[in-house]
């Protein structure tokens, strides 16, 4: 059997005394990303035993409100076109991007 390659992504927090995020940095030695500074992070795996999504959401204690309302709409714009990669599903992609149309609107994100 060939030896399979792989990859790894690691993330680092630093913490207050509290346990608050201070600082989040990431690395991706395939991608060329060496302790990237982060002020927020949404990780989802997919646990296929249970059927359920396990997460893990952090941000900065300095990660500004302004800030994150356009990472949560960049982030459902991203969901919406991995949504339409992995199901070729159109009509709810459209709906996706009508929420997310909506979502921007409503948080004055669009000028």
């Amino acid at each position: 059997m060939a030896q399979q390659e792989t990859s790894e992504i690691t993330l680092s927090i630093a913490l207050d005394e509290n346990r608050i995020p201070e600082k989040l940095t990431w690395s991706a030695q395939d991608g060329g990303i060496l302790d990237e500074e982060a002020k927020a992070m949404l990780l989802s795996v997919w646990d296929s035993k249970n059927k359920e999504s396990l997460k893990i959401d952090l941000w900065t204690k300095d990660m500004p409100v302004d800030e994150m309302k356009i990472f949560f709409h960049q982030t459902l714009v991203a969901l919406s076109d991995t949504f339409m990669k992995a199901t070729q599903d159109e009509k709810m992609t459209a709906t996706m991007k009508d929420f997310c149309d909506y979502f921007a609107e409503k948080l004055e994100l669009k000028s």
